[in-house]
């Protein structure tokens, strides 16, 4: 397959639900190029891709199609590719693995990624280290003025600085935790014996809190204070070990080709 036939994924580098789907493509081996406009601009770009549909990335370029939103990219990928599967061939398990990749799409994602993005508006330093590691090259140099930008790009666009939403938002982040931990009791995987969108989704949205080493942050990427002092009496639960394990054991790495696309 040419570069030029290669999907495009339309990303941000750290979002979570970028994750989702960056997973799903490896899991599948789907070769393919990124783009990672400068977030803040991509509102733009999303809403040109999909003619006013979404707003936000991910974004994914399939047989002439823009899909939004990492659900309904994950879908058109499991009938553009069924194998390896991450829909249950089982009626019941595949029904239970939709409704929990709703469950973690709605209840979770929004708000650790609120509660992230607040506590760095109150650790400039680190915030400032983040962007020199995470932002565009064009900007990653400037990493003082990028990051000042981003704390008024991300209390305007997630409502970081508001004391009252951090609050809820923690408090969302443990509901959805225990939740996850309850939904696994003694087995392996959310949804059936084997991994599946369920697990997928979990794991993507939770990656802040569990700092996988194969997750999209370098293992030296700087936290916000009060997001370790929240993460720091966590680490230990069961729920935070099976998102490093599924991480581990089911988060296959991008093929070369791919790689070298993103950063053309």
């Amino acid at each position: 397959m040419s570069d030029n036939s290669l999907p495009i994924l339309w990303q941000i580098d750290i979002s979570h639900y970028s994750e989702k789907a960056r997973w799903a493509l490896a899991w599948k081996g789907v070769e393919h190029r990124r783009r990672s406009p400068t977030p803040g601009a991509h509102i733009a770009v999303a809403l040109w891709l999909t003619r006013g549909a979404h707003y936000t990335f991910p974004v994914l370029r399939l047989d002439g199609r823009n899909i939004g939103d990492s659900t309904a990219i994950i879908a058109a990928l499991e009938a553009r590719y069924p194998e390896p599967p991450l829909y249950p061939a089982d009626a019941e398990d595949r029904s239970r693995a939709l409704a929990l990749e709703g469950f973690f799409d709605e209840e979770l994602g929004p708000y650790i990624r609120q509660l992230v993005w607040h506590e760095f508006g109150s650790d400039r330093e680190r915030f400032a280290e983040l962007m020199a590691q995470t932002a565009p090259p064009q900007l990653a140099r400037f990493s003082g003025p990028t990051a000042a930008y981003a704390r008024l790009y991300t209390a305007l666009r997630f409502r970081a600085g508001d004391p009252a939403e951090a609050e809820w938002s923690r408090a969302k982040v443990l509901t959805a935790l225990d939740r996850l931990e309850a939904e696994l009791g003694d087995d392996e995987y959310l949804a059936g014996d084997s991994f599946s969108v369920a697990d997928l989704t979990a794991a993507s949205l939770f990656y802040p809190l569990a700092a996988p080493e194969e997750g999209p942050l370098r293992p030296d990427s700087p936290a916000a204070k009060g997001f370790e002092e929240f993460r720091e009496p966590l680490l230990d639960r069961r729920g935070v070990e099976w998102v490093r394990e599924m991480f581990r054991r089911h988060r296959k790495p991008v093929k070369a080709r791919a790689v070298a696309a993103a950063a053309s």
